[in-house]
């Protein structure tokens, strides 16, 4: 498991409170306001736009938060361990919110990008600080019941985010999508700082924050994830920008690594990577972030392009597997109690590994039911997948480790995201390409069969080029299913709670 001191492997006592309810409360609302901005913004763009411009780089406004928020969470989740969940959960709090207010007076489309990075920030110490929380919270067995609420807010925000966006342009102004966190925000930070009291721990004398590794790993992660963001978007892969970014990212690969290795108390420590159970479930995660930009962002345009639904319709068809992912979330403890936590996981990437290589069969142009009992059948396999690693990382770790291990397997999973999307993209384009003679991408054909204009055969490409997509995160599942066989050990080291 790697050498560590004794102080970081003492189990502490779980975080306490007068009314632990009204915490989880908090926690769930934290939850709820990071995963809504994620996707909140998608379907106010053309009224953003009309208002402040700026339409060439708005996409910034869904890149600049999340990769504010990826890149920070092995920061947040360094600084949980060393001063406590309650204070840097208040910062991000504090943070966001602010981002929030400053987002509501944008005057253009630079100051709204900016603002929405100010936001991410304090979006990476909700996510991580909360998951770390909900562990402290909670002994071994009852772990399960709080992530599978997680799980729930965090898969349903995720969807209803788009549809909010849109009624709230429509009916108000696209400003309140902003306005409308800060009561919501404001009752989670007075419920954390009235109700959530941490016990009293030994404090480390003059401990030192590696200032020096945040601003190396911050720097890094925000030159690569630019680069594979805006890869084949903004800009051709092969080109100058391109090949710039990924070298400077490189080079601030070795920068980090050296910092790291001269902190006292590094940022990213090395036995994050050192111990295999953590290893293998960074791997695994950010696999599952990798398969899941198939359905999240590809089968809408199918469900739309292919099967002929209306956009309600079609986000149903996605929406379904926010229904079966908790639900086989909750009830995963039945399983791993009995085969364990790494028995339990394969089972479920095993299962999705099998499901997202069924969908290219798919009889053409087929039926909404098909896809949706697909989804349906996914978000069960990997509820049965995801919490175990998440319960079975947080349990091998005491209190003053366990901040850092939660943030290294959402920053995996979180990167894997990123790295999905950017390769599933030109996996995508390049399929339509090869199918219509070298002419069009997946957004520029879409735009054209939503105006009519489209052939047949153009919706038979887009069905391709979802079908090959659907075949790389079945790759991508079973590259999961592989690292848990040979990295990940047979039974996790679980702490004494």
């Amino acid at each position: 498991m790697g050498s560590t001191s004794s102080a970081a492997r003492e189990a502490a006592p779980p975080a306490t409170s007068g009314r632990r309810g009204a915490v989880v409360a908090a926690l769930m609302l934290s939850m709820a306001l990071a995963a809504l901005d994620a996707t909140i913004v998608s379907t106010a763009v053309p009224q953003i736009v009309g208002d402040l411009g700026g339409f060439s780089v708005f996409s910034w406004l869904f890149s600049g938060y999340l990769l504010a928020v990826t890149v920070t969470l092995p920061v947040y989740g360094k600084l949980s361990d060393t001063f406590g969940r309650k204070p840097v959960l208040i910062a991000g709090s504090v943070v966001f919110l602010l981002g929030s207010l400053l987002c509501a007076v944008a005057w253009n489309m630079g100051a709204l990008i900016a603002f929405r990075v100010v936001q991410g920030l304090g979006g990476g110490a909700l996510q991580g600080t909360v998951q770390t929380l909900a562990a402290d919270l909670y002994p071994l067995k009852e772990r399960p019941k709080i992530q599978s609420k997680l799980s729930t807010v965090w898969a349903v925000s995720a969807v209803a985010g788009p549809g909010l966006g849109g009624v709230l342009a429509a009916y108000a102004d696209w400003r309140w999508i902003f306005l409308v966190n800060l009561p919501i925000g404001a009752v989670a930070l007075w419920l954390i700082v009235r109700h959530l009291h941490e016990p009293e721990r030994e404090t480390v004398p003059h401990a030192r924050v590696d200032w020096a590794g945040a601003v190396a790993v911050f720097a890094c992660g925000g030159v690569l994830l630019t680069a594979l963001v805006q890869g084949g978007v903004a800009w051709p892969w092969l080109s100058a920008p391109s090949l710039a970014l990924f070298g400077a990212g490189l080079a601030l690969v070795a920068v980090v690594v050296l910092v790291e290795r001269r902190a006292a108390e590094p940022i990213i420590p090395g036995w994050v990577w050192r111990r295999r159970t953590i290893a293998a479930v960074n791997l695994a995660l950010g696999a599952l972030g990798l398969l899941m930009v198939a359905p999240s962002v590809f089968l809408p345009t199918y469900a739309q392009s292919v099967l002929g639904l209306a956009p309600v319709a079609a986000g149903f068809v996605l929406s379904v597997w926010t229904l079966s992912w908790p639900v086989s979330a909750a009830l995963s403890q039945h399983v791993y109690r009995r085969i364990g936590f790494r028995n339990t996981a394969m089972l479920g990437i095993g299962t999705a590994a099998l499901i997202l290589f069924a969908f290219p069969f798919l009889p053409y142009p087929g039926q909404a039911w098909q896809p949706t009992l697909l989804m349906l059948l996914l978000g069960a396999a990997l509820g049965l997948f995801q919490l175990p690693l998440i319960v079975g990382v947080q349990s091998t770790v005491g209190w003053a480790e366990r901040g850092t291990a939660t943030a290294s397997v959402l920053f995996c999973r979180q990167t894997g995201q990123t790295i999905g999307a950017a390769v599933f993209g030109a996996v995508a384009n390049g399929v339509l390409a090869a199918r219509l003679g070298g002419a069009g991408d997946l957004d520029s054909v879409t735009r054209a069969l939503d105006a009519g204009t489209a052939p047949e055969a153009t919706r038979r490409a887009i069905a391709d080029a979802v079908h090959a997509v659907y075949l790389g995160a079945a790759g991508a599942a079973a590259l999961a299913f592989l690292v848990l066989l040979f990295l990940a050990p047979r039974k996790f080291p679980v702490l004494e709670d």
